[in-house]
């Protein structure tokens, strides 16, 4: 791999620092409301040792290896994703295989969606959302000129997808489900897939879901719980956390109790420090905490999109796509965590990228962003009138 050089742009800067900031911000946002949202749990179980920081050690350790790793990601080429990108959604295909197995795969409160390690557990599904877009981006560049045909453009995908969804489906994981279709069709899409086919999933995509939810007692509860999370019967039963986090927000008002200073997360709201953190967000920063950290979000994923169109205008159009993709990903999964908290969906199971406590989640939307920021780095060599030969 040879580097050439031209005498033009040498003022534009090699990093987009804009987007490094803004994940840096979250990540920092996160870990201080990790440690406040967690403290009171820990402190007070024997199985975390009544240590009030061991979800903050372990936070911080979950960062460091995200940024090893993720600075790693950074020094790969784009064209080496693309290469490897089918192999590498197999490779996520069969772990999602391997977490089914009782023997290797970890169940936790009625799901099996771990695959246990020596010091902490993973979650493949969140590969799976990576190695997705990867592998979406790559079949959208090598369907290009059957894209808009069903057969030859659309059916083998559908195929490949209602097998992966089967897997992420049994273990049980909807939430995951609903973010890695999304991510696919909107890649999809994006490729040049039908609007037809587009409306047509989206009519069935729902009855779909909604007779996954009809075999399954324990989804009935939640939407029972969804629809009336007040009433006698719900609100100390599957409504309860979405009233506690109701409760949360309605405590928070403008400014927020302030940090540390949440009712809600001490015993009261079940997972407060992972899928409702936005909740204790709210509480202690108010709508105007909620605001920034929307904010930031909006930001994150505008950019991404931005860096997208700019690998479009250099002719880089598996690098747009991955862009894209994951500017997809953080979007669906960030709308519906939020939502969740707000009670507008049922309870999900999904964390927020970037501020959830979770290592799976944190590692991959590291290494997420990091190749977002190969791209960018790409393309300002590009314009810098530096190019990578193969």
């Amino acid at each position: 791999m040879k580097l050439f050089s031209s005498q033009k742009n040498y003022n534009l800067p090699i990093y987009d620092y804009s987007l490094i900031w803004c994940t840096l911000l979250l990540l920092g946002i996160g870990l201080v409301m990790v440690y406040s949202a967690s403290i009171e749990v820990a402190a007070g179980m024997q199985k975390y040792q009544y240590q009030h920081y061991y979800f903050l050690v372990r936070q911080s350790a979950y960062l460091l290896i995200a940024f090893i790793c993720g600075y790693i990601t950074f020094l790969i080429p784009v064209y080496f994703w693309q290469r490897w990108a089918p192999y590498l959604f197999l490779i996520g295909v069969v772990l999602l295989v391997l977490v089914l197995i009782p023997s290797i795969g970890l169940k936790i409160n009625g799901s099996r969606r771990w695959l246990p390690l020596v010091v902490a557990n993973f979650q493949p599904t969140e590969l799976v959302k990576l190695f997705t877009v990867m592998y979406a981006s790559d079949y959208v560049l090598r369907k290009s000129k059957q894209m808009r045909t069903i057969v030859k453009g659309f059916l083998p995908i559908l195929g490949v997808m209602i097998c992966t969804g089967a897997l992420v489906f049994v273990e049980p994981d909807l939430g995951a489900l609903i973010v890695i279709t999304a991510i696919a069709m909107g890649i999809l899409f994006l490729g040049g897939l039908t609007l037809r086919v587009i409306l047509s999933l989206g009519i069935l995509a729902p009855m779909g879901v909604w007779g996954a939810i009809l075999i399954s007692p324990y989804k009935q509860a939640r939407i029972q719980g969804f629809l009336d999370p007040w009433s006698s019967e719900n609100v100390l039963g599957s409504g309860y956390q979405t009233t506690q986090a109701q409760m949360a927000f309605g405590n928070g008002e403008f400014f927020g109790t302030g940090v540390g200073n949440s009712v809600v997360k001490q015993f009261f709201l079940p997972e407060a420090h992972t899928d409702f953190i936005m909740a204790i967000i709210g509480e202690e920063f108010g709508l105007f905490g909620v605001t920034i950290v929307l904010g930031l979000f909006a930001f994150l994923i505008v950019r991404m999109f931005g860096i997208a169109k700019e690998s479009i205008q250099n002719n880089r159009h598996f690098a747009a796509l991955i862009a894209q993709g994951v500017a997809i990903w953080f979007s669906i999964q960030c709308t519906i965590n939020i939502a969740v908290n707000l009670g507008l969906f049922p309870t999900k199971g999904l964390t927020l990228p970037l501020l959830s406590f979770g290592g799976s989640s944190i590692l991959v939307s590291i290494i997420a962003i990091a190749i977002v920021l190969r791209i960018d780095h790409e393309n300002r060599r590009n314009i810098r009138g530096q190019h990578y030969n193969k």
